[in-house]
C-alpha cells in the first residue's frame, strides 16, 4: 500500500475530481489518495463520487485555504 498526494489547489471544477480518477486508475487496492483543493464543492463532489462508485471515503479536514479529503482504493 502507498500513499499519494494530489495537488489541485487552484484548480476549478471537475479538475480535482477528474484527476482523482486517473489516480485511482493507476492505483492498486489499498492505496490511499489525499486530494488537496482551494474549492469546497470540489470536496463534496469527490465525497459523493467515492460513495457511488464503492471506494472508502475516510474524510475531509479544512487547513489552511485547503480542503484535503482522503480516499482508500477498495476494489
Amino acid at each position: 500500500m502507498s500513499r499519494k498526494i494530489i495537488d489541485e489547489r487552484g484548480s476549478f471544477c471537475p479538475g480535482p475530481l477528474m484527476e482523482l480518477i486517473a489516480a485511482m486508475k493507476a492505483a492498486e487496492v489499498g492505496d490511499e489518495l489525499e486530494i488537496l483543493s482551494t474549492e469546497q464543492g470540489a470536496a463534496n463532489e469527490i465525497a459523493e463520487w467515492i460513495n457511488k462508485v464503492g471506494h472508502e471515503y475516510i474524510g475531509v479536514t479544512e487547513e489552511g485555504a485547503a480542503w484535503h479529503v482522503v480516499v482508500i482504493k477498495s476494489k
